[in-house]
């Protein structure tokens, strides 16, 4: 070897081999290279997609910023000439992918990865080349990169995999060929909260990801509370004229929960059950969970207990049955969590489920408080057998929440299948605020339940209302038949809770009419109801109760006045059918919603309804 400095072993190496020198660098072709190595990796993305989506790769901005300056690096003037020596020689390069990924991809490597690929301008085949597709185990890096390079152009994938529960609208119904109308309550407020993350971040909501009666039910409402010794929950009816359609009327159910003395409630047993998977280092995610059961544990008394189970590859007890005052070893327990693996949700239910099923004593109230981002991809992942599983589990009488964090990989579907078959609430937390309002201001209502299995049925008049429509409530539907049967589950509401429906009723002669009459069909007479609208009826379930209740009473056909609640719920209403692209709004727009929910903000004690306007201003600028 030359003591020259400037002296290139390589080069001596490579004429000893009878190679031919490298070629001098070329700044234009270097450039051409970074550039068709992005290109590249975009395709690269593309041709995954078909893949399922992990939560642990790397994907998105950072991911590519960082192929980026890989990139940048391997094309740098003395990695050029070395990998072109080590070509020369014959080596293998080894080309790293994350653990990750190599660690979900199937055996043999999928098409994706041994197909053609764009080519350099300029590369001659070899003729090893034309031979059947080939897999990074079994060929130099080499021949596989110049495949990569002639693959065809393919679209990219979307920057995340977020799932969300919804269903198409309601549709009208026809009163005389559908009279009845069934669902289940919803307490759930999920959606309002994504479509404020949505918003802040500078975006529209996904339609799918708009449930309007979660937007509605995120407020507050003063509704009259019930009288002690009735019910758990008192129904309010209110009749108004529809803002958007002069022609129409909206006709309010509203139910108020009563609120039990907060000195006699029973002990709590919680289960934190905190999916710590790779995709929750996200500060938006396992650091704001920690801070956020922070917060709830100032709410609870010495004789409530906590656990804590964590799921990532594999699912484990960080914390056994602990007195909730031995703070400082609950605040300990959560400070030690971490990030990194996989997300085995279906183990980490079913050791939540059994270590809460240890806790409970008669006259407790044990949950299970599932926090996570959604994405469960060891074991079951189906949203369809997780909720079956869930429901099996929701005879021992262990409650179900659900606590939704981050963006990007939400699988609110998941979520949403869990909590209405856990008998729980679903919630999505994007803040601190947030959980100071879930877990601190509404603990009583989030946790403890005073009316299980709610189901509403409302039976119209076809001789007063010729047609209706229910807005919001898609995923909460229920057959005629439901109704009466017990075995059949449906939501519950829990101490303080309100509960908002809105139907949009067209009365029989009005021009608002959108179908036509039968031409065999009879005229409904008024009968011995005629001064009714309809019939609202109530079914629900005391805790623990197998057999239900029933609540009745009728709706009067008469306008009542339109207070603060009324008219706010209704500009909520409104601004969920805006949000959803609705057809049926007509020229009534997001000044009127504006307006009307400016007007109606009443008592705000907290600052919700001045979030909310500040909100629909900001959807109204970004819509156009």
């Amino acid at each position: 070897m030359s003591d020259d400095p400037h002296h290139d072993d390589l080069e001596d190496l490579r004429r000893a081999l009878g190679r031919p020198a490298a070629p001098a660098p070329d700044p234009e072709a270097r450039a051409r290279a970074v550039a068709l190595a992005l290109e590249n990796f975009d395709r690269f993305q593309g041709r995954a997609a078909g893949l399922r989506q992990g939560k642990d790769r790397p994907r998105g901005a950072g991911f590519r910023n960082g192929v980026r300056r890989m990139s940048s690096s391997l094309f740098s003037r003395p990695l050029l000439a070395a990998s072109g020596s080590l070509a020369a020689l014959g080596l293998v390069l080894v080309v790293v992918m994350p653990t990750a990924r190599l660690g979900q991809l199937p055996s043999p490597a999928p098409e994706s990865l041994t197909g053609e690929f764009k080519a350099a301008p300029g590369a001659a085949p070899e003729a090893a080349d034309q031979a059947a597709p080939r897999t990074l185990a079994t060929e130099g890096a080499t021949p596989i990169l110049r495949r990569m390079a002639e693959a065809p152009a393919v679209p990219p994938v979307r920057g995340d995999s977020e799932a969300f529960s919804n269903a198409p609208d309601n549709p009208l119904q026809v009163t005389a060929e559908a009279p009845v109308s069934t669902f289940s309550i919803d307490v759930d407020t999920a959606s309002y909260a994504i479509i404020r993350s949505s918003l802040r971040a500078g975006r529209l909501p996904p339609h799918e990801a708009v449930r309007i009666e979660e937007m509605i039910n995120y407020f507050p409402y003063d509704y009259p509370a019930p009288e002690s010794g009735a019910a758990p929950f008192r129904p309010t009816l209110a009749v108004t004229p529809t803002p958007w359609n002069p022609d129409t009327r909206l006709v309010h159910v509203a139910l108020q929960g009563r609120m039990p003395a907060i000195a006699d409630r029973p002990p709590l047993n919680l289960v934190f059950l905190i999916d710590t998977s790779g995709s929750m280092q996200d500060p938006a995610k396992l650091p704001l969970l920690k801070q956020s059961f922070g917060l709830m544990l100032g709410r609870l008394r010495p004789e409530d207990q906590v656990a804590i189970i964590t799921y990532a590859g594999s699912a484990g007890e960080v914390l056994a049955p602990t007195a909730a005052n031995e703070r400082t070893n609950i605040l300990s327990a959560l400070d030690r969590l971490d990030s990194g693996g996989s997300t085995a949700g279906e183990e980490g239910l079913r050791l939540a489920y059994r270590t809460a099923a240890g806790m409970a004593e008669a006259g407790e109230v044990t949950r299970v408080v599932l926090a996570t981002d959604g994405d469960f991809n060891l074991g079951i992942s189906d949203p369809d057998e997780l909720a079956r599983l869930v429901a099996q589990e929701r005879a021992s009488g262990v409650y179900l929440s659900v606590l939704g964090f981050g963006r990007g990989n939400l699988d609110d579907a998941t979520m949403q299948a869990l909590a209405q078959n856990g008998n729980g609430q679903a919630a999505y937390i994007d803040s601190l605020n947030e959980a100071q309002k879930v877990l601190v201001d509404q603990l009583s209502g989030a946790l403890f339940p005073i009316a299980e299995d709610v189901k509403v049925q409302v039976e119209w008049n076809p001789a007063r209302v010729a047609e209706y429509r229910l807005i919001g409530y898609e995923t909460r539907a229920l057959r005629h038949e439901d109704f009466a049967n017990d075995r059949v589950d449906a939501g519950e509401i829990g101490a303080g809770h309100s509960v908002t429906a809105i139907y949009e009723i067209t009365p029989v002669g009005s021009p608002a009419q959108l179908t036509e009459p039968l031409r065999y069909g009879e005229t409904p007479a008024a009968g011995t109801h005629g001064d009714e609208l309809g019939f609202l009826r109530l079914r629900y379930k005391a805790p623990g109760e197998s057999a239900s209740a029933l609540i009745e009473t009728p709706i009067p056909d008469a306008l009542t006045e339109a207070n603060d609640d009324v008219r706010f719920s209704t500009a909520i209403a409104g601004f969920g059918e805006l949000l959803r692209g609705s057809d049926k709004l007509g020229s009534w727009g997001w000044d009127e919603a504006i307006a009307l929910a400016e007007g109606a903000r009443g008592t705000d004690a907290f600052g919700y309804r001045v979030e909310v306007v500040q909100l629909m201003r900001l959807a109204q600028s970004l819509s156009r």
